[in-house]
């Protein structure tokens, strides 16, 4: 078959003993990439006669002053679309930071069956975009390889993970897992549930959990399997999660929530069962989404910084645009103390 040999980005990294993403830099002179490294990775290209798509490379020179927010709906339904409350909170601070640097704001959903690239920046509809939300990290990772490749102009807001594609903003999620569970710890629980995530296709939640395991071994207090139970990113994930800890008979005190939405379900699950929060169990969240504050008994939770994170994914993609040096941005996180834990165990 005509082109079934034909060389790829991947083939130059193997070759060259980098990554795929620093092979699309190099290939377009990206000054982030160091000059030894450049020289080496366009030697090998032109030694396999590779050519990038130049359909996928159209990026043109005029500029729509416009940028596009596509955002990830949780539900594959079109009668049941659902936004995370988190990516919602968000919004206002994009959209003024958008129009704080003179660029119009044009908001979708991410539409998973089309090229990017070519629906927005190449069609010119936007210089370049926001996404918000991915989805399965492990699939959203293989379209965005080819977005880097071909050069578009794009942020996402998800795990800062060393060497991966594209460009991120993202909150500590590791040292947001760690103050959740440090807390608990100093408040005398040491039978802490974990309810959310671990695998490889949701790093952020992972890492969430590693910060859960690093305040544990803080405390010199033993991290017990039987008290982790898996929760999509939802009230119901948490809901079901919660009674299956319940229901395994296992002695807890207190829940570490991968999110806010995962404690609100667990919340209404711990209900059902004749236990009041915070006075039987302890709980806390991550996002400190609106509503959090506004629970009965307010929730503890981490908070990641809507605002900086709305002014850093506009300044990203932008300064990408213009051509300038940008890096993924890592933001920090902080304990928001409310109702949900009540007061330190008596020892």
């Amino acid at each position: 078959m005509k082109g079934k040999n034909k060389p790829t980005s991947v083939d130059i990294a193997h070759l060259a003993g980098v990554s795929q993403p620093t092979v699309s830099r190099a290939l377009r002179d990206s000054p982030l990439v160091s000059l030894e490294t450049r020289q080496r990775v366009q030697k090998i290209a032109r030694e396999l006669n590779y050519k990038v798509d130049v359909n996928a490379r159209n990026l043109r020179s005029q500029r729509t002053n416009t940028l596009a927010l596509l955002l990830f709906e949780e539900s594959s339904s079109a009668n049941s679309a659902f936004i995370n409350p988190f990516f919602l909170s968000m919004l206002g601070s994009i959209t003024r930071a958008t129009a704080d640097q003179g660029y119009d704001l044009l908001i979708s959903f991410q539409q998973l069956s089309n090229d990017w690239s070519a629906e927005y920046e190449d069609a010119n509809k936007a210089d370049g975009i926001i996404f918000l939300g991915y989805g399965d990290y492990t699939s959203y990772i293989k379209r965005i390889s080819k977005l880097d490749e071909a050069g578009a102009h794009f942020v996402t807001w998800g795990p800062v993970i060393e060497d991966q594609p594209g460009l991120f903003v993202g909150c500590d999620n590791e040292q947001g897992g760690f103050l959740a569970a440090d807390h608990l710890l100093k408040l005398g629980h040491t039978n802490i549930g974990f309810l959310g995530n671990k695998s490889k296709d949701d790093p952020e939640l992972r890492e969430r959990f590693a910060g859960y395991r690093r305040a544990h071994e803080k405390h010199k207090v033993d991290v017990k399997a039987s008290l982790h139970f898996h929760a999509d990113f939802s009230e119901q994930g948490g809901y079901k999660a919660a009674h299956k800890l319940i229901e395994s008979g296992t002695e807890f005190t207190a829940i570490a929530c991968a999110s806010d939405l995962i404690a609100i379900g667990a919340i209404k699950a711990l209900r059902e069962h004749g236990l009041k929060v915070p006075y039987d169990k302890a709980i806390v969240g991550f996002d400190n989404i609106p509503t959090a504050a506004h629970l009965a008994p307010a929730l503890t939770t981490i908070e990641q910084d809507t605002f900086e994170a709305g002014r850093a994914l506009v300044d990203s993609v932008i300064r990408s645009i213009n051509g300038e040096e940008v890096e993924s941005v890592l933001l920090p996180t902080r304990l928001i103390d409310r109702d949900s834990c009540g007061f330190k165990l008596k020892s």
